[in-house]
């Protein structure tokens, strides 16, 4: 079986996400940091979009989920997450384990709201612009690449009181613009600080080598463990060249690729710019075993 295995970024969390998921470690883990009643919290946008809560979550659920398939699947041929989702990436490839990255993750979330505290900032989801008009949108709001997905369609980050101006700007010139709840303006200088901050943390965690390919956000393949360190610090406050991870998917001839996490965002544009290599998101179906015949279907 030749398949991907990637693991979507924060801002899709929904109270039914994942809702196949079998209680394990993973999610009383979750639990414990969030509370029993996480689900319900789900239904108040507000608390689903502090980093605090978000970025454990999706940890934890996309860590359980892989953990749950793994039992039934083979290894995949490549791994790769968005954003947030690169830590449960690094985890299912073999660099840590399920339970150090979500002390990661509630680390990463806590020096990522800090530097935020300083200037309150957030991200907002530009589509169907070219490079010169995305380029001349960031200058004249003061905001900078966070997440490029392909050649009209980036996740702009900056200052919050820019965001709904450059909306506007980009809407007038035909383009699409949604402001994500984040409250953060992840993958951009302004989280430079806490890139710093979270290397020093990461000095101190024992890492492996990838067991798996591992594609990263901001640093290419990723192979030892000194490369993991600095990848998953890099990527704090650098743009997020998911283009190219999905180039290099795709360089791996897989035959199906899985998204794990809440949503169908990644596996939509995987199939928009892949239509000839089928896409799914595990948050689609109703029970593991639906998955683990899909990708049967596909790679068998």
């Amino acid at each position: 079986m030749s398949f991907a295995l990637i693991f979507s970024g924060q801002g899709m969390q929904h109270p039914a996400m994942l809702s196949w998921l079998a209680e394990d470690e993973l999610l009383s883990a979750v639990a414990r940091v969030l509370g029993a009643d996480w689900r319900q919290r789900l239904r108040d946008p507000e608390w689903a979009g502090r980093n605090a809560h978000a970025q454990v979550l999706l940890t934890g659920l996309g860590l359980a989920a892989w953990t749950q398939l793994a039992l039934r699947l083979p290894e995949p041929a490549v791994v790769a997450g968005y954003s947030v989702g690169e830590v449960a990436a690094f985890a299912a490839a073999g660099v840590c384990t399920p339970g150090e990255a979500i002390e990661l993750v509630q680390c990463r979330a806590a020096l990522m709201d800090r530097d935020a505290e300083r200037c309150p900032a957030g991200l907002l989801a530009v589509s169907g612009l070219a490079d010169e008009a995305m380029a001349r949108l960031c200058k004249d709001f003061g905001l900078r690449v966070a997440i490029r997905n392909d050649p009209v369609s980036a996740v702009l980050g900056g200052p919050r009181s820019a965001l709904a101006p450059a909306a506007a700007a980009a809407v007038r010139q035909g383009g699409h613009a949604t402001a994500l709840n984040v409250g953060v303006a992840s993958h951009t200088p302004w989280m430079a600080e806490a890139a710093r901050a979270f290397e020093a943390r990461l000095a101190t965690q024992a890492f492996a080598a990838p067991r798996i390919p591992l594609l990263g956000n901001a640093a290419g393949r990723v192979r030892d463990a000194a490369q993991a360190r600095s990848a998953l610090a890099r990527q704090l406050d650098h743009t997020v060249r998911w283009d190219e991870c999905m180039e290099g998917i795709a360089a791996r001839r897989v035959r199906c690729l899985l998204e794990i996490g809440p949503g169908q965002a990644l596996a939509r544009m995987w199939n928009q710019r892949h239509p000839d290599i089928p896409a799914r998101s595990a948050d689609e179906f109703r029970s593991a075993g639906g998955i683990v015949e899909w990708i049967g279907r596909h790679t068998g």
